[in-house]
């Protein structure tokens, strides 16, 4: 049996990872629209957000995006660790 979390759980990780991060750096209000996609087949991760925010949003959305797949990033690796 293996150690290694599952794909599902990979791909559960990673999206929770992400939007947590968008909606700690934004207010719900600020973001209008917020797709995270992840797949994770053959050991590779694969990643898309898109995130469109209000004009008057707290945050750089392409800087917060970046650190959204940052931290999904990181927290599947913490799985493997």
């Amino acid at each position: 049996m293996s150690d290694e979390p599952s794909d599902d759980t990979v791909v559960e990780t990673a999206a929770e990872a992400a939007e947590g991060l968008v909606l700690s750096r934004l207010q719900n209000s600020s973001v209008t629209d917020l797709d995270i996609t992840v797949s994770f087949e053959d050991g590779v991760l694969d990643l898309d957000v898109y995130l469109n925010t209000s004009d008057d949003a707290e945050a750089d959305a392409d800087e917060v995006v970046e650190e959204a797949i940052d931290a999904a990033e990181s927290a599947v690796d913490d799985l493997f660790e």
